[in-house]
């Protein structure tokens, strides 16, 4: 994303006629400790993206990855197309600039680019750096004994869940319209993380015991078996997002969108993923 020759290159090469922008420094936390490098692949990198189209193919329509992180300290409840942004992460900043360049490229070259606004979207895939995916293999490690305690951050952050296979979905219909647009994809409901990992232990069909950050050895070692879930104040953000709930209506009025994964099912297919893979 950051060598724009290359991007050309592979425009031309391939001739695409979609292209789907998911590459990104996507780790809120680590756009704390690499703020340059997220806003080069996260920015910058949406601009050389645009400009290899423009260049080899306008023709082509172009899909931008945005994110509910723009919303940040959200400043209406729920949060649609038309809510002020407030990022509170550099992540959130550098994909504010690639959410704006692709407007800016639409209007100024009439080129065929939309954005989509997805909310928290997860999956059997996601990456261990990401809380849920976290709490997911922890529920399986510690049902398989490989692990005793999971450590978290705010508990109490809510967050709008979707499974990815829906959102994906919402991309593909993105391009199949008439006209260009950017799109909120979100479920409209909230939940905190704590939820998400009662519900996750639960399927995993463990006891959970919580704890605060002050729980030392000897006390863990009382819990009689039960799991302790600890939280660590090294896992707080150091400009907190406490929630975050969007509205699908423009989605599912426009595009015809509708979820057919639901919070429960979401959080039961991770943890039997994550279950198979430590038996196996």
């Amino acid at each position: 994303m950051t060598d724009v020759v290359s991007l050309i290159a592979a425009m031309e090469i391939s001739q695409a006629d979609e292209v789907y922008n998911l590459a990104a420094q996507s780790f809120v936390a680590t756009s704390w400790e690499q703020p340059l490098t997220t806003t080069d692949i996260d920015a910058a990198g949406v601009t050389n993206m645009l400009e290899a189209i423009r260049i080899v193919k306008p023709g082509a329509r172009f899909y931008q990855a945005s994110t509910s992180e723009m919303f940040g300290l959200a400043q209406t409840t729920p949060q649609t197309e038309k809510t002020p942004f407030y990022p509170r992460s550099p992540y959130g900043v550098a994909k504010l600039y690639g959410h704006w360049i692709t407007v800016n490229y639409r209007e100024s070259y009439n080129m065929y680019a939309c954005s989509g606004i997805l909310f928290n979207h997860e999956s059997e895939r996601r990456g261990k750096e990401f809380v849920t995916r976290k709490i997911t293999a922890a529920a399986a490690r510690i049902k398989a004994g490989a692990q005793r305690c999971l450590e978290l951050g705010n508990l109490d952050a809510k967050r709008d869940w979707g499974h990815s296979k829906d959102y994906v979905r919402a991309m593909w219909l993105m391009l199949r319209q008439d006209t260009p647009d950017d799109y909120v994809v979100a479920t409209g409901e909230t939940r905190t993380v704590r939820e998400f990992a009662a519900l996750a232990f639960k399927y995993a069909g463990i006891e959970l015991e919580w704890s605060g950050a002050g729980m030392d050895e000897s006390a863990r070692d009382k819990a009689s078996g039960e799991t302790v879930v600890k939280v660590n104040p090294a896992f707080f953000r150091p400009a907190e997002v406490e929630m975050l709930l969007g509205s699908p209506v423009k989605a599912e009025r426009n595009l015809g969108w509708k979820r057919e994964i639901g919070f429960e099912e979401l959080v039961e297919r991770m943890v039997r993923n994550d279950l198979a893979l430590i038996r196996g």
